[in-house]
């Protein structure tokens, strides 16, 4: 089983737009961290709202992917290599935690989040569109806690409290989104939009210094917050 050929570059943009909103909500922490803004500005307001918002497009995103490579048969191959890459980052991510934030190191984060659900997502690539979005709404509608509060079944979000962490992103709700983006991928394929939207051509140049971040959002993910934390330290240092 082999992929279609060319690429989408609506999808390139669209986590290439993510990608944006994250490193910004990325700063605003990073100032944050280092005493230029008030404790607690990246978690609240408008800046909590582009954080969810962030998170979920990349959910909703990985759910479209899965689609897209997998949806007219699943490459096993490819698919082990691709949770492979991802969970070594989501190890990498929280062993970097660790060693920053101890008390609140990442222990499920996005990372974690989109293996998982990658995981579950095989369960819903051949079922109906309109079971897998009844699935999505169940999922964030389901009532929690549902569990006992046992620290190792933080990572479900069915507990009663979790432990600390920068970034945090369980299976409840956040399985919602990308079963929600798995099933309007497999609605957009059954209209023929996306094999209308593929090409083998280079993006148009005023769509590359998005597309280009959203071909290469995992490398991205992980590099922009070391360069970002890099360049608040020296401008704190110079402002000293």
């Amino acid at each position: 089983m082999h992929a279609p050929k060319g690429r989408i570059h609506a999808v390139d943009l669209a986590r290439g737009v993510a990608l944006l909103g994250m490193a910004l909500f990325h700063f605003v922490f990073d100032l944050e961290m280092f005493g230029h803004l008030a404790t607690g500005t990246a978690i609240s307001g408008g800046w909590r709202v582009l954080s969810v918002t962030v998170a979920g497009s990349f959910l909703f995103l990985a759910g479209v992917s899965l689609y897209l490579a997998h949806g007219q048969g699943i490459r096993r191959r490819a698919f082990a290599r691709r949770l492979a890459v991802i969970g070594g980052a989501a190890g990498m991510v929280t062993l970097a935690t660790w060693a920053v934030f101890p008390e609140r190191l990442v222990y499920f984060g996005i990372l974690h989040s989109i293996a998982v659900a990658s995981v579950i997502g095989l369960v819903f690539l051949r079922l109906p569109a309109g079971l897998t979005l009844g699935a999505a709404l169940a999922v964030l509608l389901m009532p929690r806690p549902l569990g006992p509060d046992w620290p190792w079944l933080d990572w479900t979000g069915l507990t009663a409290t979790n432990r600390p962490s920068v970034d945090f992103e369980p299976v409840f709700p956040w399985l919602a989104p990308f079963l929600a983006g798995l099933a309007l991928a497999r609605i957009a394929a059954r209209a023929g939009l996306w094999d209308r939207m593929r090409s083998t051509v280079s993006p148009a140049p005023s769509m590359r210094a998005l597309t280009w971040p959203g071909r290469h959002s995992l490398a991205v993910y992980l590099l922009h917050q070391p360069v970002l934390i890099g360049l608040v330290w020296a401008g704190t240092a110079l402002l000293r």
